[in-house]
C-alpha cells in the first residue's frame, strides 16, 4: 500500500486537499501509505449525498440489506490473515491480535445481518374503542461515526454494522493515525450493492473533520469512542443542533484480587488485561487491587511475568507485546512513569523505552508498587503499558476502591469465593463486570458501556443498539365497526 490511499465519498474514490504518511510504529522505515485528507467541499457533498442514499437504502428489502451485511461479514473473517497483518502492521498489536480483530469486526456484521429480519413491531388495543396501535422503529437518518486507533476495525464495526443494519447511511470518519485499515474495510463495503453515498469515509483530523462533522445540522446522530475532553466537547456541538450522541470515552478499570484468589490464575489474568494490545484498550486493567495477606506474593508473581513477556516487532513470531502506536504516544506514557515516580510509587519494572533490531516506538511494559488510590496514575487514563498495584486490608475496601472512580467502564473480582463473587457483581459500579475473567475482553451480542465519565448515551452492541440507531414511532389506526 504505497499510492495515495484516497476518500470514499458519494460512491467515488477521491483525493483530498492533502494527504498524510502512515508508518509502521514497529519499523519507522516501512511506509504504510500516504492517505488523502477529506476537504471541506467534499464533506459537504457526503453529506448530500448520504441523505438521499439514505432514504434509497431503508426502501430496500429486508433480505437484500441482510445480504449486504452478511457479505461484509464473511469476506472480513475470509481474509482475516491479510487484514489482520495490515492492522498489526500499521497499529502495532501482535499478528494474533490483530487477526482475532478483525475476525471478530466480521461476525458484528454477521451478527447485525441477521438482526435486520428481526426487526420486530408491537401492537396494542387503545384506552379508546375500534383503535389500534402500531409502535415501530425507523432509521435515525444520517450518522457519524468517529472511531479510534487502539481497535481501527473492530470499534468502527460495531457502529457501522448496527447503523448500516436499521437503514441508516453512514459518514465515517477514523483516526488519522490508523488510515490503512479504514480503507480495506470501506473498499469491501463499497463492493456491495448500496446506494452511492449511503457509506462515506472521510479521513482528516478530529479537529478538522471530526469538528465539522459534529457541528453539521445535516448530521442526525454521532457515535463516538475516544477521550473525555474530545467527548466533552462533541457533547457541547452536538447539543446546538439536538444531535442525538452516542459515546465511550475514558476508563480505570479495577482488578481485584481477593485472598482466597488463585495466585496463578490472578496473575494471568492481570498480565494479559493490562499489557494486551500495549495496555492501549479501554478495558484495560490499570489497577490491580490485592488483598494484603496475598499482596507480596502476587506482586512477585506479576513482576516476574511482566519481565518475561516478550516485546517486539507487531509481525514477530511468538510476539506478547508490539510497540506503542505513535511517538506521541509513547513520549505521553514515559511522562505518567515520571509522573507515578515524583508522586511517591515505586515503579518495579519496565516503564522504559527500548531498543530493538528496528527502530520503533518500543516500550517495556511496567508494574508501580507502593501506590494509592490518590495518586494520578490511579486516577486518571494512562492508555500505557503501566499497572499500579494498590494494597488494600479487605474486601470491602477492596470494592470501595474499585468504585472510587470518575469512571466506570469495567472492573473485575479473582476468587474462589461465590458469596464475594455474587456481592462484587452486584455492587461494581461499573457497566461490565467480570469474574475470574480479564477485565478485557466483551462478546458482539451483549450491550457494552459504562457509567460516570465512561460513557454517555444508549448502550453500544448487541440488540440494545437499535436504541441508538433508530427512533420510534407509534401509530393509531382506527379500526372502524364491521358492517
Amino acid at each position: 500500500m504505497t499510492d495515495l490511499q484516497k476518500n470514499y465519498i458519494a460512491g467515488e474514490w477521491l483525493a483530498g486537499s492533502g494527504e498524510i504518511e502512515n508508518r509502521n510504529p514497529s519499523d519507522l522505515s516501512d511506509l504504510v501509505g500516504m492517505f488523502a485528507q477529506a476537504s471541506d467541499d467534499q464533506l459537504d457533498r457526503a453529506l448530500e449525498a448520504a441523505k438521499t442514499a439514505q432514504a434509497e437504502w431503508a426502501a430496500y428489502g429486508l433480505e437484500r440489506k441482510q445480504a449486504v451485511l452478511n457479505a461484509i461479514g464473511i469476506e472480513m473473517m475470509d481474509r482475516a490473515t491479510e487484514l489482520g497483518t495490515l492492522l498489526s502492521r500499521e497499529e502495532g498489536k501482535p499478528l494474533a491480535e490483530g487477526r482475532g480483530e478483525v475476525f471478530r469486526a466480521g461476525q458484528f456484521f454477521t451478527y447485525y445481518a441477521a438482526e435486520v429480519l428481526r426487526q420486530l413491531g408491537e401492537n396494542a388495543d387503545s384506552v379508546r374503542p375500534d383503535i389500534e396501535i402500531d409502535v415501530r422503529r425507523e432509521p435515525v437518518g444520517t450518522v457519524a461515526i468517529i472511531s479510534p486507533w487502539n481497535f481501527p476495525t473492530a470499534t468502527a464495526s460495531w457502529k457501522i454494522a448496527p447503523a448500516l443494519a436499521y437503514g441508516n447511511a453512514v459518514i465515517w470518519k477514523p483516526a488519522n493515525v490508523t488510515p490503512a485499515s479504514a480503507v480495506a474495510l470501506t473498499e469491501i463495503i463499497a463492493r456491495q450493492d448500496i446506494p452511492k453515498g449511503l457509506f462515506n469515509l472521510v479521513m482528516g483530523a478530529g479537529r478538522d473533520v471530526g469538528q465539522r462533522l459534529v457541528d453539521s445540522p445535516e448530521i442526525d446522530a454521532v457515535s463516538f469512542t475516544g477521550s473525555v475532553p474530545v467527548g466533552r466537547g462533541i457533547a457541547m456541538a452536538a447539543v446546538q443542533n439536538f444531535t442525538r450522541i452516542q459515546m465511550e470515552m475514558g476508563s480505570k478499570n479495577a482488578l481485584l484480587v481477593t485472598d482466597d484468589a488463585d495466585l496463578d490464575l490472578a496473575v494471568t489474568l492481570a498480565l494479559g488485561g493490562a499489557f494486551g494490545g500495549t495496555g492501549q484498550k479501554c478495558t484495560a486493567s490499570s489497577r490491580l487491587i490485592v488483598m494484603d495477606k496475598v499482596h507480596d506474593a502476587f506482586a512477585e508473581k506479576l513482576i516476574e511475568g511482566a519481565k518475561a513477556m516478550k516485546v517486539g516487532h507487531a509481525l514477530g513470531d511468538g510476539v506478547q507485546m508490539g510497540p506503542v502506536v505513535s511517538e506521541q504516544q509513547l513520549g505521553e506514557n514515559l511522562a505518567w512513569v515520571e509522573r507515578g515516580r515524583s508522586e511517591g510509587a515505586e515503579l518495579a519494572c519496565g516503564g522504559a523505552r527500548l531498543n530493538m533490531e528496528t527502530d520503533g516506538y518500543y516500550m517495556s511494559p511496567g508494574v508501580f508498587l507502593n501506590t494509592t488510590n490518590t495518586m494520578a496514575i490511579n486516577r486518571e487514563e494512562m492508555f500505557a503499558p503501566l499497572a499500579a498495584v494498590i494494597k488494600v486490608a479487605s474486601y470491602e475496601e477492596g470494592l470501595a476502591t474499585v468504585n472510587d472512580t470518575n469512571f466506570g467502564l469495567t472492573s473485575g473480582i479473582v476468587t474462589t469465593n461465590l458469596a464475594r463473587a455474587t456481592h462484587f457483581r452486584r455492587n461494581a459500579r461499573t457497566g461490565v463486570v467480570t469474574v475470574n475473567l480479564p477485565t478485557a475482553g466483551t462478546d458482539y451480542h451483549v450491550p457494552f458501556g459504562g457509567r460516570g465519565d465512561s460513557s454517555y448515551g444508549p448502550r453500544e452492541q448487541g440488540p440494545t443498539a437499535r436504541d441508538f440507531y433508530t427512533v420510534v414511532k407509534t401509530a393509531y389506526i382506527a379500526s372502524g365497526t364491521p358492517s
